[in-house]
């Protein structure tokens, strides 16, 4: 079951890695700024003031390398602002619509955007922090970009089409603050920034009390702020308001920042107020003024053609159910054909997953069986030698036998023979022993009688003494 919902993905991912798909990753708290993206801010010191929990910090890669920081509240669901450089304006049809897996999971292992519907039952409270397609659809509002891709070269474009990098937008806003976006950078910043590199671009987004379908909210206003700190310092502020399309406001950058949060600061070092080159912030508060007056002439003259447009508004309401009959048919057209490329995915991944437990017991069967006859080769050597050597022991065990035996039986006369031969040798020197024991045994029957006499006597003495001594009348002493 678990490889059934995220294999797939696993699988578009590696896709995606090979086609060129945005990545993008979330700071973590223990990063300073915004990590490797932090080279899109002047000195590589990003904003001041942002500091809610619900701000999430998102540094937006592509092909591995950072392309644009944006910061994005989680509770209005719109970015705050995204910070870039302008490389190369490109114009782009292509938009591949991203999501960020790790604004609704952080614990998620996903580290790169994916296409909304790639995710889906994978990713945990998806669109609980982040705007996500459906949001859009029917609403009436587009995904404008605060970070346009018009101002990128084509490596770069990718990395914009995400939604953490849009915000809700009527067709005629978007397409307005996209055109005077393009025309404020190339024909008015960049001829006054010597060094473009050095440019450092803003873009953000005021949120309101509008939401739409309850969750993502609508700005209250855009603006950009533009810095360029070489070789000599100035800023710009611009604001454009939600309820006036065609509304364009300069401003300097102080003035920008109080209509933010409290205690938010934009940029340091040479593009701060006090450090500014006065002469070249002149000229391009000049060359806006310019742009911004060709657009009011512009705007005066296409007042008689919208007297005219109310014709095409009746027919756009005539056709609009149709138009949006289309787009469901399209939808569920698109969707069912990702329904069928999943189930052939999950009907090549059942079979191939057959095949290969199949082949993967074959290669353990085989294996078990040429281990089980190495281990048989390789015992029978030994247990040759070990039989040779048993033979080996057991003839010199019957060799030690008959030795031993031959030498008990040779042992008997041989030793008879030392024996008899030895008798008259030792009979011979026997006899003075023999004839020294025998004067002995006769001189001690002497003795013996001798002393048995003598011990007869002493004793026939004692008697005949004590009867004298009974009987006979004891006489004087001189007597």
């Amino acid at each position: 079951r678990e490889w059934t919902m995220k294999k797939p993905v696993v699988f578009l991912l590696c896709i995606s890695v090979f086609t060129g798909f945005s990545q993008g990753r979330v700071v973590r708290e223990d990063e300073t700024g915004f990590a490797e993206c932090n080279v899109f801010f002047p000195g590589q010191v990003p904003p001041e003031g942002f500091t809610e929990p619900f701000h999430v910090k998102i540094c937006q890669q592509y092909n591995k390398e950072p392309r644009f920081a944006t910061l994005y509240s989680t509770k209005d669901k719109i970015p705050l602002y995204s910070a870039f450089k302008f490389t190369k304006a490109a114009q782009s049809d292509e938009e591949n619509w991203l999501v960020e897996p790790q604004v609704d999971d952080p614990e998620n292992d996903l580290h790169e955007m994916v296409l909304e519907a790639d995710i889906i039952g994978t990713v945990a409270n998806l669109g609980a922090n982040q705007a996500l397609t459906s949001d859009y659809v029917g609403s009436g509002y587009e995904r404008g970009l605060l970070n346009p891709s018009l101002l990128n070269e084509k490596d770069f474009q990718m990395a914009t089409y995400t939604l953490t990098n849009a915000v809700p937008l009527s067709p005629a806003v978007s397409k307005n603050w996209h055109r005077d976006i393009g025309k404020v950078v190339e024909q008015a910043l960049i001829p006054h920034c010597s060094k473009k590199d050095h440019l450092y671009l803003l873009a953000g987004a005021i949120p309101s009390s509008v939401r739409v379908k309850g969750k993502v909210s609508v700005p209250e206003s855009l603006w950009l702020a533009a810095c360029c700190d070489a070789p000599e310092g100035w800023s710009l502020g611009l604001v454009k308001k939600i309820s006036d399309e065609n509304s364009l406001m300069d401003l300097t950058v102080g003035e920008l920042e109080k209509q933010l949060l409290a205690g938010v600061h934009l940029f340091k070092g040479s593009c701060g107020e006090d450090k500014q080159n006065q002469e070249k912030k002149e000229a391009v508060l000049q060359a806006v003024g310019q742009i911004r007056s060709g657009e009011q002439t512009g705007t005066t003259d296409n007042q008689e053609t919208k007297e005219s447009g109310w014709v095409r508004k009746v027919a756009g309401i005539i056709a609009t159910p149709f138009i949006k009959l289309l787009e469901l048919l399209i939808y569920i057209f698109v969707e069912l054909v990702k329904f069928v490329f999943y189930f052939m995915w999950l009907v090549v991944k059942r079979v191939c997953g057959t095949v290969l437990d199949g082949l993967y017991s074959l290669w353990s069967g085989l294996v078990s069986y040429l281990k089980a006859i190495s281990m048989v080769l390789i015992s029978i050597p030994y247990d040759v030698g070990r039989v040779i050597i048993n033979i080996f022991l057991g003839f010199l065990q019957i060799v030690q036998d008959v030795v031993s035996l031959t030498y008990r039986i040779l042992s008997i006369p041989v030793g008879f023979v030392l024996h008899l031969a030895a008798f008259p040798y030792h009979s011979i020197c026997a006899i003075p022993s023999v004839l020294k024991d025998m004067a002995t045994g006769i001189g001690g029957t002497f003795s013996l009688v001798i002393d048995a006499t003598a011990a007869v006597l002493h004793g026939f003495y004692y008697v005949a003494s004590h009867i004298v001594r009974r009987f006979v009348p004891k006489g004087s002493s001189d007597d």
